[in-house]
């Protein structure tokens, strides 16, 4: 190595290559005499053995990745090998038998290596085990939601509204239309100038008109639809082999998301069956729970992102900002897992609980949101800041993972989503007996 050179060429901060090279020459420069050997640093003693681990994981998941197996998991707080997602920090040490679980779970994503047909069939799978919303594991079910997320983002966007739609099946009453080999979507955005009707034709329905924004369409065998009938929104079951369905040619040119195209589909004398009454999917106790679950998924993303992060940090020694960062990023977290752990209480409280109200429910939902929304935005601009353009620009995990969640994150509405949530707490105090502020 020439006198002078950095001993951290690949170092993504200059300032660290400055100040280590500074060194060197002092140390070299005879006219300035001989300078104090620096005591060695433990901290550096730490780093090394942090990258040595990392080096070993990475050996053994690419070994055990070509013998078509995922790399053996071991449960010790603060490995990086820890994948799967818990939500109940104050559990999370003494968890090891619910880790272990979600780091099977976080492993069979893997498995599937992004194929679509892969996921939909560990997402036929995952509905037979996934518990459902309401029924005193909501926590649970979230936790494995999110362990989705910090896995792929694209298997978690095709598994997610396939566990939905079985929930509201569920809740429906109406778990026999689900078959075995089903695969299902839920198709209930509502786009400006676009109407989907349904009009009654003897013991059944017709559907006509376009729904935009249904995603995996063409991937998928059923979906759940809302469609409007005179005054009021009713739900359908659809078979989407049926020859009246067509997809817009609008094609997906999204960065992110890629493969989980989201199209407009019209349908033609499209045969429907109604899932509950009128007006039952935007009322039902479970509506605003649904939310709640696709928070559950970018939480778990924002926290993939937030350990890559902390593997940066340890294998060199952070500055005070890089401390910062890494600090904003707990706090931005652990202020997420609250509300899940606040809002899956209320979510199984059962029936004639205080929070039971929909509009009620609907407000913790929104506040739950926002707080992930708020968690994971900070994620991607303190891992943005801290680690530079080189991951984004030579990991194609790490940079697809960002693209992925930053695309994902805008189901949310930003600004507009809280200015609905603040109209709806003013209207819960309008509907009470007093007009209390809510904390």
């Amino acid at each position: 190595m020439p006198k002078g050179a950095a001993t951290n060429p690949g170092s993504a901060d200059p300032s660290v290559r400055g100040q280590e090279s500074d060194a060197q020459s002092l140390d070299a420069d005879e006219s300035l005499g001989r300078l104090p050997r620096r005591q060695p640093d433990p901290f550096q003693s730490r780093i090394r053995g942090a990258r040595s681990m990392i080096t070993a994981w990475h050996d053994e998941a690419e070994l055990s990745a070509r013998a078509g197996k995922p790399p053996e998991q071991a449960f010790v707080p603060g490995d990086v090998r820890l994948r799967g997602v818990l939500l109940n920090a104050a559990a999370a040490l003494g968890a090891r038998e619910e880790l272990a679980a979600l780091n099977d779970l976080h492993n069979a994503v893997l498995r599937c290596r992004g194929d679509v047909g892969a996921i939909l069939h560990l997402a036929r799978k995952l509905g037979i085990s996934v518990p459902l919303p309401q029924q005193g594991r909501t926590l649970a079910l979230w936790q494995q939601l999110a362990t989705l997320g910090a896995a792929e983002l694209t298997a978690a966007r095709i598994i997610e509204p396939h566990l939905d739609a079985l929930a509201i099946l569920a809740q429906a009453g109406q778990e026999t239309l689900n078959t075995a080999g089903s695969t299902w979507g839920v198709f209930a955005a509502q786009g400006p100038g676009q109407a989907l009707t349904a009009t009654p034709e003897g013991n059944g329905w017709r559907l006509a008109g376009d729904k935009p924004w249904c995603s995996m369409a063409e991937s998928l065998s059923h979906a759940l639809v809302t469609a409007r009938i005179e005054n009021a929104i009713q739900l359908f079951a659809v078979d989407l082999d049926n020859p009246g369905i067509t997809s817009a040619e609008r094609q997906w040119r999204a960065l992110g998301l890629p493969a989980v195209p989201s199209t407009g589909l019209s349908f033609h004398n499209v045969t429907a069956l109604p899932v509950g009454a009128p007006d039952w999917y935007l009322h039902r106790p479970g509506f605003a729970w649904g939310g709640a679950g696709v928070a559950a998924i970018w939480h778990g993303a924002a926290t993939a992102i937030a350990r890559r992060l902390h593997q940066h940090c340890l294998s060199r020694k952070p500055d005070q900002i890089a401390l910062w960062q890494l600090g904003t990023v707990d706090q931005a977290l652990w202020s997420a897992n609250a509300a899940f752990q606040a809002a899956a209480a209320v979510a199984d409280a059962g029936a004639g609980a205080t929070m039971d109200a929909p509009g009620l429910q609907a407000i913790i939902v929104a506040r739950l949101r926002a707080t992930v929304v708020s968690a994971a935005e900070t994620v991607l601009s303190m891992a943005a800041h801290g680690m530079g353009p080189e991951p984004l620009a030579f990991e194609a995990e790490h940079a697809q993972r960002v693209a992925d969640l930053e695309l994902y994150l805008r189901q949310d509405h930003a600004e507009r989503s809280l200015a609905v949530h603040g109209a709806a707490l003013l209207a819960s105090a309008a509907d009470g007996a007093s007009a209390v502020a809510p904390w």
